[in-house]
């Protein structure tokens, strides 16, 4: 097994399906804990986590794929596919940072055991506003992204490659 092939297949269709679930998983747990700091408590260390593995699965699908991108034959649509997955790291480590970030404020503005107000810093509505729409914007940013490289990518793989007129079988 290598970081290329798995099992006989191309790792980059296997690797692929990280990055589609954990992106949006990522970006929604992203905005739910901006908007809501007691969903933030509540995940803890989940949401930096999970934007982590996010942001790690994103250079594995591209590594895959441009090894991919070398044993196909070439074609626009595949390149497009490429260029396209490219700029999705820049939109993970968004996630991640502000994951990272939204995880740090939310433990240091706890309220303390006994239930009365966190003695350290808390953000003003204001900042907190920020950060829930710069949450948003690299959210939907990312998940819109991950919908045009996924697309191309289909239409790459599935161009010209299958019947538009059904076949019967044993019969």
């Amino acid at each position: 097994m290598s970081l290329t092939v798995i099992n006989g297949l191309p790792a980059h269709v296997l690797f692929v399906h990280f990055v589609i679930v954990l992106v949006p998983l990522s970006a929604l747990a992203l905005v739910v804990c901006a908007a809501w700091p007691g969903g933030a408590r509540r995940l803890g260390l989940l949401l930096p986590v999970l934007a982590l593995v996010t942001l790690a699965s994103v250079p594995l699908a591209t590594h895959a794929g441009e090894w991919l991108e070398q044993h196909v034959g070439s074609d626009p649509l595949v390149r497009k596919h490429a260029e396209l997955g490219d700029g999705l790291l820049p939109w993970a480590a968004g996630l991640f940072v502000l994951s990272a970030a939204v995880w740090w404020t939310a433990r240091r503005s706890a309220p303390a055991p006994d239930g009365t107000p966190g003695t350290a810093w808390s953000p003003s509505l204001l900042v907190r506003g920020a950060v829930v729409a710069l949450a948003l914007a690299v959210a939907v940013g990312a998940m819109v992204d991950v919908y045009r490289i996924g697309d191309s990518g289909a239409k790459a793989a599935w161009h010209d490659n299958y019947s538009k007129t059904a076949t019967l079988n044993g019969g």
